[in-house]
């Protein structure tokens, strides 16, 4: 593809004509459910950085159950935890419970810094709460969702891997065409960078991924997804009619086919 090609494919926010108001519905309704869920631990810090912190969202007054991790998107350059606390509904409702951290953003921190961050909140979790967890991310947090399953725990200190398992949600996995795009103008990735940053090009992992795009989220996602199933043996599917927003909704209804996948992934 062109430089123009791969622009028009990779900029969300142009593609999907109501993104602003799906956006600012996100927000409100996160705003709304972190007000009204009785069960919270909010921004417990796993790191020096005011954004180094997660919310943690409870489905009863305990604290023994099995726990997933959600990474939120915005290109590893917007937004934070705190859009997206309304998507835990669909495993609360079964008894899972969901920490969301946030994380310092590019260009603030380089990507390799940002994807070591993520890997620290993870460690937390699992030091607190035990590991072998889930690790589900829409968009860039598809990315750092596909990362922390390929991540070497062992090396991290950890006596077993704190990710066991994957769902990334319109994810990117093959970073390189990303340079030739505006994206790139906060990554300030080049071509070998991009390499050693993107699942696609590490050694398969021992964990399972299944990995999820929006129908309508046109070719590049779409071959996203499809190159990271088939690279480390994992499934993949396209949702329908649904794009790169709302493709993330079914995360917060208890009976969506993807929280069924999501516990399917958990019980191994």
């Amino acid at each position: 593809m062109t430089a123009m090609d791969l622009e028009a494919e990779y900029n969300n926010r142009a593609k999907v004509a109501d993104s602003a108001a799906i956006s600012a519905r996100w927000e409100h309704d996160a705003a709304a459910f972190r007000a009204t869920h009785p069960h919270s631990d909010l921004a417990l810090p796993y790191g020096p950085t005011p954004r180094q912190a997660m919310d943690i969202f409870w489905p009863g007054a305990g604290r023994e159950a099995p726990v997933a991790m959600f990474v939120h998107g915005g290109y590893w350059q917007r937004l934070d935890r705190t859009w997206f606390s309304h998507f835990a509904r669909g495993l609360l409702a079964h008894g899972v419970a969901v920490a969301m951290p946030s994380y310092d953003l590019c260009p603030s921190v380089t990507l390799a810094a940002l994807v070591e961050q993520v890997r620290d909140a993870a460690a937390f979790l699992a030091r607190r709460h035990g590991g072998g967890m889930l690790a589900a991310g829409h968009s860039a947090g598809g990315h750092l969702a596909a990362m922390l399953l390929a991540t070497d725990w062992a090396a991290r200190g950890l006596t077993a891997p704190a990710i066991r398992a994957a769902l990334p949600i319109s994810g990117l996995f093959d970073l390189p065409p990303l340079t030739h795009t505006s994206v790139n103008d906060a990554l300030g990735l080049d071509e070998a960078e991009a390499r050693r940053l993107s699942p696609l090009f590490l050694s398969r992992p021992a964990g399972t991924l299944h990995a999820v795009v929006g129908g309508n989220e046109g070719v590049e996602y779409i071959r996203q997804s499809r190159s990271i199933a088939e690279a480390w043996g994992g499934r993949w599917e396209a949702l329908g009619d649904r794009n790169h927003y709302t493709v993330l909704e079914p995360l917060g209804d208890p009976e969506s086919a993807m929280v069924q996948v999501a516990l399917t992934l958990m019980s191994g």
